[in-house]
C-alpha cells in the first residue's frame, strides 16, 4: 500500500489517513521527507542567481512539506495514543529530527546565503518571517565554528534520545505507581461512579479483584479530596510523589538533561539555558523572571501558611500533606457550601464542550460546530468537528480526545496537525487533549470544577490555531515565544463561570436542574480560598524548572534529589506539606515537552490574562464586538508581529500587574 503520508491527503483539510498508518509509515515517511528536504535545501544553496526573498526565504519555509506532515501527525498521536508500536520508531523518529534541524540551521552555506540579503525593503510579515528566521539561525549555532558545530549535533542528538527516554519512563511510572485497594471501604468518599471506575481500571490492569486508583502527571491526585481515610490518603500521595525519588530513573535522566543543556548554552555563547530560552521569549532577563518568582512566592507561602491554619483547625489537628485537599474541600463545603465531588453532577462532558466551550465560542466569535463523523480518528475517543466562521465559510477542524488510558501521557495539551498558511494554501486542525478519568458503561462522564476548567483553558490554545490568518506556517498560532503562549488559553477560562454561560450548561446530569445561581456565587466567593496552596506549588515547580536551567556548564550534579531539596529550601519552600506541582522526576512540561525554563510562562502571562479580564468586564463582557476585537489584535496574529506589541494594539497600553495579585490573594499577603 501506498504510504499515506508521501503525498498531502486528498480528505477535507488535508486530514491524515488515520485507518491506514502504521509506524512503518510514520518512520519511513520521516526518513524520505528527512532526505527529500535536504535535496531541496541543496537547490536553494546551489540557486545561481541573485539571492532574494523569494528564492531563498520563502524557498526555505516551503522546504519539506513531506517530513512536517509526518512529524505533526506521528507527534500528536505518540502522546496520546503512544501504543507500543509507535513508541519503537520514536527514538529513531526524534533522532532524525534533531539530525535535521541541525543540517539546516548549521548549514553554513544556506546561512550565508540568508544573511547576503539586503532585507531593508521588506515590511510587515515578511520582515518579520526573514527576522525570525535569522535569529532561529544564530541561536540553533550557525554562527560557530566548525568543531563547535560537531560538538552541537552530538549535544543535540543525546538531548533528542535522552528527552524520549524521559518521556516512555514517566508514562511506564505512572501506570506502575497506580494504587491498588482490595475493599471498597478504603475508598469511602469517592463517587459509586469513581470506584466502579476504579474496578473497571483493575480489572483491565490484571488484577484478580479490588479498586485501582491510577495517576496523573501532578503530585496532587484528585481522588485526594475525597478520600476520607487518611490511609488511603498517603497511599496515593505516597506513590505519587515516589515517581520522582532514587528508585526511578528519571532523575537522573533529568539530571543529565541540564548539564547538557548548560554545556550546549556555553557553547552558543550564552551564561546558561535559560539565557538561550529568554532570547525567544517576551520576559526580558533570568533576573527578571528570578525576581518575579522570588515576590510572588513570598506572598504565595505566607497565604499557604494562613490556610495550613485554618485547615488544622477544621481537623481538629495538625495535618499532614496527603490531608490538605481533603480539609481544604471540608472549607470549601463547610464556609463555602461547595461539595467539589457533588459538582460532578452538573459538570456532564458533552455539556461542558457543547452547551458551555462551544456556546460561549459562538456569542464571543460568531463561529459554529458540525460533528462529523466520516473521517478516521487514530483511536475510537477521538471526537472530530467542522468549525465555520460567523459567515458561514469553513475555518478548521477541532478535534477532542478528552479520556484517560494507559497509552496516553499525563496532563492535558493542545497540538496542531496542520496550520493555517496563506502561502501553503493550508487550514488549521488543532487538537485538544485531556485526562479525564472514563466512567464505568453507561455512566455519563463527569468532570471536576478543575477539568471543567481545562476544557475552557485547552480551547483557548484552540482558538489561538484556528483564528491564525497569516502567510507563513512557521509564524502561526501558537507559534509565539513561550511565555506569552499561556495566555490566550487563560483568557478563556474566564468563561467557564460567567453568569452568561454557566447558566447554560451546567446541568445535573440526572435531575436536568440547573446549578443554583446562589451556589455559582459561592463558587466563584471561595475562588481566593487555596490560592496560597495553588500558587506555592506551581511556584515551586517554576523555581525547580529555573535552578536546574541556571546552572553553568560543567556543573556536575552526582545526588538530584539532594539539588532538588536544595534549590526548593533555598527559596522558602516547605515541600514536606506543600510539594512543588511537578518534581523533578515527572516533570514533563521540561524535560519532555519543550518547556525547559519556562515553566515561569504560567504567571508570566497571567498577568496580560488578568489584565485582560478586567478590559472584558469594563467593556460589557461576553459580546460579539468585544470577541472581535480580542480575535483581530491577538487571536488572529500568531506571531506575525512582536506578540507584546499586538497587546498593546488591543488594550492601548502595557499590562498591568494588579489585577493578577487581587486574583491570586497576594495585594495584602505578608
Amino acid at each position: 500500500m501506498q504510504n499515506p503520508l508521501l503525498t498531502p491527503s486528498t480528505r477535507p483539510y488535508q486530514w491524515p489517513a488515520f485507518d491506514q498508518l502504521t509506524a512503518e509509515h510514520y518512520l519511513e515517511a520521516v526518513q524520505l521527507g528527512a532526505s527529500e528536504q535536504l535535496d531541496e535545501l541543496q537547490r536553494i544553496i546551489d540557486d545561481a542567481q541573485t539571492p532574494t526573498f523569494e528564492n531563498t526565504f520563502l524557498a526555505l519555509e516551503s522546504s519539506g512539506q513531506t517530513l512536517r506532515r509526518a512529524l505533526m501527525t506521528y507527534f500528536s498521536v505518540i502522546s496520546a495514543h503512544g501504543t507500543d508500536e509507535l513508541r519503537v520508531v520514536q527514538s529513531e523518529i526524534s533522532s532524525i529530527w534533531s539530525k535535521q534541524e541541525d543540517a539546516i540551521y548549521l548549514n553554513q552555506s544556506l546561512y550565508s546565503r540568508l544573511q547576503a540579503l539586503d532585507l531593508s525593503g521588506l515590511e510587515g510579515e515578511d520582515a518579520r518571517l526573514a527576522d525570525q528566521t535569522l535569529k532561529n539561525f544564530q541561536l540553533a549555532g550557525a554562527g560557530l565554528a566548525d568543531t563547535d558545530k560537531e560538538k552541537l549535533k552530538k549535544l543535540n542528538a543525546k538531548l533528542a534520545e535522552l528527552s524520549t527516554q524521559f518521556a516512555n519512563l514517566v508514562l511506564e511510572n505512572q501506570n506502575a505507581h497506580a494504587v491498588h485497594f482490595e475493599d471498597a471501604q478504603e475508598l469511602a468518599g469517592l463517587s459509586s461512579q469513581a470506584i466502579d471506575s476504579a474496578a473497571q481500571a483493575a480489572k483491565q490492569a490484571g488484577h484478580a479483584s479490588g479498586y485501582l486508583l491510577t495517576l496523573v502527571s501532578p503530585s496532587q491526585q484528585p481522588v485526594l479530596e475525597s478520600l476520607d481515610s487518611s490511609e488511603s490518603r498517603r497511599k496515593v500521595f505516597n506513590a505519587s510523589l515516589s515517581r520522582g525519588t532514587e528508585n526511578n530513573p528519571t532523575i537522573h535522566v533529568a539530571a543529565e538533561m541540564a548539564q547538557l543543556r548548560a554545556e550546549r548554552a556555553a557553547l552558543l555563547g550564552f551564561a546558561n539555558h535559560a539565557e538561550t530560552v529568554l532570547a525567544q521569549a517576551t520576559a526580558p532577563s533570568t533576573v527578571a523572571v528570578a525576581e518575579r518568582l522570588a515576590e510572588l512566592t513570598k506572598a504565595a507561602t505566607a497565604n499557604a501558611r494562613k490556610e495550613a491554619a485554618v485547615l488544622s483547625r477544621v481537623a481538629g489537628a495538625e495535618i499532614n500533606a496527603w490531608d490538605w485537599k481533603y480539609f481544604s474541600n471540608k472549607v470549601l463545603r463547610v464556609e463555602y457550601s461547595v461539595d467539589s465531588e457533588a459538582l460532578r453532577d452538573y459538570f456532564e462532558l458533552d455539556r461542558v464542550l457543547i452547551d458551555g466551550v462551544f456556546a460561549t465560542a459562538t456569542k464571543l466569535f460568531g463561529i459554529t460546530f458540525t460533528e462529523r463523523f466520516d473521517l478516521p480518528t487514530y483511536h475510537d475517543d477521538v471526537r472530530v468537528f467542522e468549525v465555520f466562521d460567523a459567515d458561514g465559510t469553513p475555518l478548521a477542524i477541532y478535534t477532542g480526545d478528552f479520556l484517560t488510558r494507559d497509552t496516553k501521557k499525563g496532563g492535558a495539551w493542545m497540538t496542531s496537525l496542520r496550520d493555517a498558511s496563506s502561502f501553503l494554501d493550508e487550514r488549521p486542525i488543532v487538537t485538544n487533549t485531556l485526562n479525564i478519568t472514563p466512567p464505568a458503561p453507561g455512566n455519563p462522564v463527569l468532570l471536576s470544577l478543575d477539568e471543567a476548567n481545562t476544557l475552557f483553558h485547552e480551547f483557548g490554545h484552540a482558538l489561538h490555531g484556528m483564528f491564525s490568518n497569516g502567510k507563513y506556517a512557521s509564524l502561526s498560532g501558537t507559534s509565539v515565544p513561550r511565555d506569552f503562549v499561556e495566555f490566550p488559553s487563560q483568557v478563556n477560562e474566564m468563561w467557564m463561570l460567567h453568569e452568561d454561560v454557566v447558566s447554560g450548561y451546567a446541568v445535573h446530569h440526572h435531575s436536568g436542574e440547573t446549578l443554583d445561581a446562589s451556589l455559582i456565587e459561592k463558587i466563584r466567593a471561595a475562588s481566593l480560598w487555596g490560592q496560597g496552596f495553588a500558587t506555592t506549588e506551581y511556584l515551586a515547580a517554576s523555581v525547580l524548572d529555573w535552578e536546574w536551567h541556571t546552572i553553568s556548564a560543567g556543573t556536575v550534579i552526582d545526588d538530584p534529589l539532594q539539588f532538588e531539596q536544595d534549590a526548593l529550601k533555598r527559596a522558602g519552600f516547605d515541600t514536606a506539606m506543600i510539594p512543588p506541582r511537578y518534581r523533578t522526576g515527572y516533570f514533563q512540561h521540561i524535560f519532555a515537552n519543550g518547556y525547559s525554563a519556562g515553566y515561569y510562562s504560567y504567571i508570566w502571562s497571567e498577568v496580560l490574562d488578568a489584565d485582560t479580564v478586567q478590559w472584558f468586564e469594563e467593556n460589557g463582557g461576553l459580546m460579539r464586538e468585544n470577541g472581535n476585537r480580542f480575535r483581530e489584535e491577538l487571536l488572529s496574529r500568531g506571531n506575525t508581529r512582536d506578540p507584546l506589541e499586538s497587546y498593546e494594539l488591543f488594550r492601548g497600553r502595557t499590562a498591568w500587574v494588579e489585577p493578577l495579585l487581587r486574583r491570586r490573594g497576594l495585594v495584602n499577603a505578608e
